[in-house]
Parts: structure tokens; C-alpha cells; sequence
């Protein structure tokens, strides 16, 4: 099987489309600098061995050390990245009618009570690392909180939102001020992408 080459993902909205809840400057060095690291490093450590041929879920799945490490930081950032949509250009009216809105509802209570568990296990979770809005083969979801590079992929979950709580993903922009990070996020949420993955991973498209 021909190697595949990872590159770095192009973002769907302008490098400023995100202020103030996210800077240009933070997108230069989040998207431009550290995920473009994990892109090349991950090439060079895979060059001539079994992943060379892997799809990058697979490459998560299976790999340790190094190797996961830096793919799983780059499916958690194009993940990350692909999950927003400048705050003007959302259009909410429909929100409420989507699919993963009601499985929200059924399994938390309500989408406020989500939010709070949401922030609450960002805020928690100890040095760096993820927190995750997952679903597993029955569509039933959960909040998950991941260290350093992991996805709920390595759990038989499929990741549908995240929220990175590494310092580099805030720090420009919110100081040590993760709490005000993460309420800032929701702002950027492209409900319409979630409810794409959600309805893919039910197997329903």
C-alpha cells in the first residue's frame, strides 16, 4: 500500500474569523506552529514502518509512545479546529431541532446541565490534555476527560466535540484563566457539524 503523507489541516474560516472568543494570534501559534509540529513529527516517525499505510483513526487506535502522541494531537486538533464557526456566521434557530440537541437533553437533563459538567471536567482535568463530547455504537453520549493527546477512539467512542485545555490552546488569549477559556468556546460551536458527526457515528448517513 502506497505511504501516506499527513499534512496540515486548512482551517474553514479565516485565521481572525474567530475573535475575540479566539485570536488570530492564537490561531498562528495553535494551528500554524504546534500543530504543524505534531504534522511533520509524525511523518518523520512513521516513515518505513506498519503506519506509513494507516488512515490517522487507525494510527490513534493502535499506535504507543511517540507515534501516538503526535497523531493523536493531530485527529484531536482537526477535530478541534473543524468544530467552529465564526459567532456572526452561526445561525441558531434550528438548534434546538437537532438530533444531538435531544440526546443531550435525554442524557444529561438539559443542555445547561451539560455545559456545567462540560466546563466542570475541562476545568478538572489535572495538566494537559482534552475533554470530550463522545458517543458509543448506540449513540448513547458521554463526557469524557482525556490527558496529553488521548481520544475517546481508544474507548470504542467516537468524538463528536472537544474543548483543548492544553495551556498553548488559551494562554495568548486568557492568561491561566481556563474557566473563562472554556465558557468563551460555546460561543464558536458549529452546532450543524456536531450533529453531522453524531449522525454519522449512529451509522444514519
Amino acid at each position: 500500500m502506497k505511504p501516506l503523507s499527513f499534512t496540515l489541516i486548512e482551517l474553514p474560516y479565516a485565521a481572525e474569523a474567530l475573535e475575540p472568543v479566539i485570536s488570530r494570534e492564537t490561531i498562528a501559534y495553535h494551528h500554524g506552529k504546534h500543530l504543524q509540529t505534531y504534522v511533520d513529527n509524525l511523518n518523520k516517525l512513521i516513515a518505513g514502518t506498519e503506519y506509513e499505510s494507516m488512515p490517522l483513526e487507525e494510527i490513534v487506535a493502535k499506535a504507543q509512545g511517540a507515534v501516538f502522541n503526535n497523531a493523536g494531537q493531530i485527529l484531536n486538533h482537526n477535530l478541534y479546529f473543524t468544530q467552529f464557526k465564526a459567532a456572526k456566521e452561526l445561525t441558531n434557530e434550528r438548534t434546538n431541532e437537532l438530533t444531538i440537541m435531544h440526546a443531550i437533553e435525554r442524557e444529561f437533563g438539559s443542555f445547561e446541565a451539560f455545559k456545567a459538567e462540560f466546563e466542570q471536567k475541562g476545568v478538572t482535568l489535572f495538566g494537559s490534555g482534552w475533554v470530550w463530547l463522545a458517543a458509543d455504537k448506540e449513540g448513547r453520549l458521554q463526557i469524557t476527560q482525556e490527558p496529553n493527546a488521548g481520544n475517546p477512539i481508544t474507548k470504542g467512542l467516537r468524538p463528536l466535540m472537544t474543548m483543548d485545555v492544553w495551556e498553548h490552546a488559551y494562554y495568548i488569549d486568557y492568561r491561566n484563566r481556563r474557566a473563562a477559556h472554556l465558557q468563551a468556546l460555546w460561543q464558536i460551536i458549529n452546532w450543524e457539524e456536531i450533529e453531522e458527526r453524531y449522525v454519522i457515528c449512529k451509522g444514519e448517513r
